[in-house]
């Protein structure tokens, strides 16, 4: 009886072993197929998320389209580099040395001279020549103001591409700086340059207010070619900003002249009745042996009857940045002017 009931006991164990067994290795079934799905849909979404031959070019042609940028300028559209390296920018060089940008020529005409006050090392480019002559220079990006018509544009336009500021912004230094940088991606620089030029007009702003009151001020430029004189407006855009923005207070002929200069007759010279007059030549300096005929202009009766002169309140200033109208120039117009009348 004992030995019976041993085995009949272990063949209850082995069945319960095999159904034990059995339950394990449908469980394991199970697993086995969950796991598969689990990898399915894995390598379903790999599949997915892998790029295609041509999204692995995306990249390169982002980074090529990165290279160069669409503008639309004065005449239409223009595609310029995204990051020149080589700039021309014709009589606008004050705004790219402001940048920290070097271009590489300087504007330069015979009967004006280059911008003398910016003290550029580089070689010259005669506006008034062979336009063909910047090829030599190999700019990669040309800018222009408002002295290029569409025909000389266009003629630029086969040297490099070409960037004319629109016309409704040449009298507007902060508009053109602005212009000037976003052409040549470099908006974020002009906020810090053009901070500082407000600042500074703000300032002087207060101390001839303070200063002056209300007498009134002319600029006139004296014209060594033909030796007469002109008188420069207020919309003038070399001189204009010391009415608009410093605040001086023009003369009644200023104010109401509607050209931006006007050429004086010997007969008219008298009736400038400004209190205060700022004047410079048109090229060269005051003692530029060239010049000594042109002067002896203002020893002539016609200038020796201005009230002005009579009371010695004529201010000599160099011509070369009283003859630009850009942020470096009209700084340094601002010491100028501070010297002259705040004491």
């Amino acid at each position: 009886m004992l030995r019976w009931g041993k085995k009949r006991f272990k063949g209850k164990m082995t069945a319960l072993t095999l159904v034990a067994l059995a339950v394990i290795i449908a469980l394991a079934g199970c697993g086995s197929q969950g796991e598969t799905a689990v990898n399915t849909e894995a390598s379903d979404a790999a599949a997915t998320v892998s790029p295609s031959p041509a999204a692995a070019d995306e990249p390169a042609a982002a980074e090529q389209e990165a290279e160069t940028r669409v503008l639309k300028d004065e005449f239409g559209e223009v595609t310029v580099p995204a990051h020149p390296k080589r700039v021309a920018a014709i009589y606008l060089e004050d705004y790219l040395t402001a940048l920290g940008v070097t271009p590489v020529v300087q504007w330069y005409h015979p009967s004006w001279g280059t911008q003398e006050y910016l003290k550029l090392d580089l070689p010259t480019f005669d506006i008034t020549g062979n336009i063909e002559a910047l090829l030599a220079y190999e700019p990669d990006l040309i800018i222009l103001d408002g002295w290029a018509d569409k025909t000389k544009y266009d003629m630029f336009s086969k040297v490099a591409p070409t960037y004319r500021l629109p016309e409704n912004i040449l009298q507007d230094t902060k508009a053109v700086m602005q212009t000037v940088a976003d052409v040549l991606n470099m908006k974020e620089d002009s906020e810090s340059v053009l901070s500082a030029y407000e600042q500074k007009i703000a300032d002087a702003k207060d101390k001839l207010t303070q200063s002056l009151g209300e007498e009134t001020v002319a600029v006139v430029r004296l014209n060594v070619d033909d030796q007469t004189l002109s008188l420069f407006g207020i919309k003038n855009r070399y001189t204009g900003f010391i009415f608009s923005d410093l605040g001086l207070n023009p003369d009644k002929w200023t104010k109401e002249m509607t050209d931006y200069h006007q050429v004086l007759s010997e007969e008219s010279i008298p009736d400038i009745d400004a209190d205060q007059i700022i004047i410079f030549p048109s090229n060269g300096a005051w003692d530029s042996p060239e010049n000594a005929e042109a002067i002896k202009l203002l020893d002539g009766n016609m200038w020796q009857a201005v009230p002005a002169v009579k009371a010695g309140h004529v201010h000599r200033v160099e011509r070369s940045h009283w003859q630009s109208g850009a942020v470096t120039a009209n700084s340094m117009k601002i010491d100028d002017i501070l010297k002259m009348f705040v004491k």
